[in-house]
């Protein structure tokens, strides 16, 4: 199956002040984007993983990257690399989504210190890490496969959507 990706992000922002008579003003744009046709090199991608997934009240999940995800038509994934992950948490959440964990596979060098990081309601995160290139980030079958994710306390659950993108070989 060809697939081709479109990844994005943008920031935009204004800041003013009063100046003599007038009000100054500077803009900023930042933008990165990438678009990734159908394969497995550099510029290309053929896997896409997306979904909408609730987390019980202080529970989560291990995603395994390799071989345990389903396409949107019921196939298995198995991803050698990643070239673009988003995950957005439900406006609605009480909770926070924290994703990754503490460990030594490359989740941890592409997320904080500790490997995590933790999105309030509403939010959004959005990696286009390596997408242009051939490498991304590597997954490896049984040491580093595992994206964690996780609803930060108790008493309610928590929805995110999420989507990779990532190439078969």
């Amino acid at each position: 199956m060809p697939l081709t990706s479109s990844l994005g992000i943008s920031v935009s922002s204004e800041l003013t002040q009063a100046a003599g008579l007038g009000t100054g003003s500077v803009k900023s744009n930042l933008t990165g984007s990438v678009s990734l046709a159908s394969g497995t090199g550099a510029g290309k991608a053929d896997k896409v993983y997306q979904g909408r997934r609730t987390l019980a009240a202080s529970a989560s999940e291990d995603l395994d990257l390799a071989g345990v995800l389903l396409d949107a038509f019921g196939s298995a994934i198995t991803f050698v690399r990643v070239k673009g992950l988003f995950i957005k948490a439900s406006a609605g959440n009480t909770n926070n989504v924290v994703v990754g964990a503490a460990s030594s596979n490359q989740w941890a060098t592409l997320l904080n210190t500790t490997g995590t990081i933790t999105l309030r309601p509403g939010t959004s995160l959005g990696v286009v890490a390596g997408a242009a290139d051939a490498i991304g980030y590597a997954v490896t079958a049984s040491t580093g496969d595992l994206l964690k994710v996780a609803n930060s306390s108790s008493g309610t659950s928590v929805t995110y959507d999420i989507c990779i993108i990532g190439a078969s070989a």
